[in-house]
């Protein structure tokens, strides 16, 4: 990609379309940062960037703008507007930020994808490489934008760079080559924004392009769609958390068969089955990306969980209280309901709707649910998905009511879940931000049993 003197828009200045114009002022390129927010209406950090040397082009995308110049950088979750559609047509190269950055990495590339997990796996991984002693970065779609690590010990031969990539920033690449690629689960999201769930999975598998048979592929033991996407690059493809996979749980114990790693669950902080199957994930990453078992097992034991995914917010009259606020998608709502085990449940769900199916939902909350609490703009659809499943619905103006009604329905032994299966922006600035109001409401309950 060349930049010397090469006029390069780029589109959406958030963090990353921030971060992306910054170093291309250093690779000499002519820079225009383009959103359709007003001045007024970015960041303190994006505005500065005008008194950088970036042109601002604000208030809306121009198409003319758009085919104007030499390559358009995109920052994620930008969608396909009419002005990027008018600069494809006229040929004008089109990459994502990770695209960008990953040009300047010669350290060793670690990319996880996937629905859920993603962010807890990527966290685990980057423990472990920092372990080793080697220079290393963690961040991507976790928060730190991948540019950010150009011109840094990480970026250099013998550095890690472990990378979170949503299905956003997979969308745009080209070159992208990444040694130690891992899928670790499909399951509908996004769907507001895809064509069909296999476009969304297409997506996804852009984690493996370019892959050689000198890279590793990384995907769950017994998922076809995930083997079949892994398959489709010349990638040694390995698999995790099942009885055919080295990295397992074996009588309580995480265990690596081939670097003979072994720790009791016990020792790690994580719980539910599917965060032991991140929990063997990162194992099998990091020992692909040449991290020794003491440095795997350091980080495992250490570990404590990331805010609002699975975290315990207190226990009140022998009730159980779990913020997943990142619970975003239908899937990651099941895995934290399956998660309990055979506990009785009062969830709180509900956002703005992705358009997934809450089958899987109403499948489990049927087996075990107590009531189900509803908040937001999809509470009818998942009422409707809930109808006539044996369990009890209610709805709730606010997170606070909610959390008010789902205190007064659980029971001793119960928890009470909030799972949103939504995004948040309906009534929330983000799924932190519901966190937050959730851990609160529930830290404000008083009394005893009710």
């Amino acid at each position: 990609m060349e930049l010397q003197g090469r006029k390069v828009l780029v589109v959406g200045l958030g963090r990353s379309g921030v971060a992306a114009a910054r170093l291309l002022l250093t690779q000499g390129a002519h820079v225009i940062g383009n959103d359709q927010r007003s001045a007024n209406e970015l960041s303190d950090d994006a505005r500065r960037l005008a008194d950088e040397g970036v042109e601002l082009a604000l208030g809306g995308h121009d198409a003319a703008l758009f085919t104007s110049v030499d390559q358009i950088v995109l920052s994620p979750g930008v969608p396909m507007l009419p002005a990027l559609q008018a600069a494809e047509r006229a040929g004008i190269p089109i990459a994502s930020e990770i695209e960008l950055a990953a040009r300047f990495v010669r350290g060793t590339l670690v990319g996880i994808t996937g629905t859920n997990g993603k962010s807890t796996v990527t966290t685990l991984v980057g423990d472990m490489c920092l372990r080793s002693g080697r220079p290393t970065f963690v961040g991507g779609n976790l928060g730190t934008p991948l540019v950010d690590v150009v011109g840094t010990p990480a970026a250099g031969v013998g550095g890690y760079v472990v990378v979170e990539l949503s299905s956003f920033q997979l969308e745009r690449i080209d070159k992208l080559h990444i040694e130690v690629a891992a899928l670790l689960n499909v399951t509908e999201d996004h769907l507001d924004r895809y064509a069909s769930f296999e476009a969304y999975a297409d997506a996804k598998a852009g984690v493996f392009h370019n892959q050689t048979a000198a890279d590793t592929a990384v995907v769950p033991s017994g998922d076809a769609l995930c083997q079949a996407l892994a398959r489709r690059s010349a990638a040694r493809v390995y698999s995790f958390g099942g009885a055919d996979s080295a990295v397992r749980i074996v009588a309580g114990e995480l265990v690596d068969t081939e670097s003979g790693l072994r720790v009791p669950l016990s020792e790690i902080s994580l719980s539910g089955k599917h965060n032991h199957d991140n929990a063997c994930a990162a194992a099998l990453i990091a020992r692909l990306a040449g991290v020794s078992p003491e440095h795997v097992r350091a980080a495992l034991v250490a570990f404590r969980g990331l805010p609002h995914r699975m975290q315990h917010v207190r226990r009140l009259a022998d009730v159980d209280y779990y913020d997943d606020s990142k619970a975003t998608n239908v899937g990651a709502t099941a895995a934290a309901l399956d998660g309990l085990g055979d506990r009785k449940v009062v969830l709180i769900a509900g956002g703005r709707d992705k358009g997934g199916d809450y089958a899987p939902i109403a499948q489990r909350m049927q087996a075990r649910g107590r009531a189900t609490v509803l908040i937001g703009e999809a509470a009818p659809l998942i009422a409707a998905a809930l109808q006539d499943k044996g369990c009890r619905i209610e709805r709730a103006q606010d997170l606070p009511g909610a959390v008010q009604r789902a205190r007064e329905l659980a029971r001793p032994g119960d928890a009470v879940l909030l799972a949103p299966a939504c995004s948040s922006f309906d009534m929330f600035r983000s799924y932190a931000h519901r966190g937050d109001e959730f851990q609160s409401a529930v830290r404000g309950l008083t009394g005893g049993a009710g």
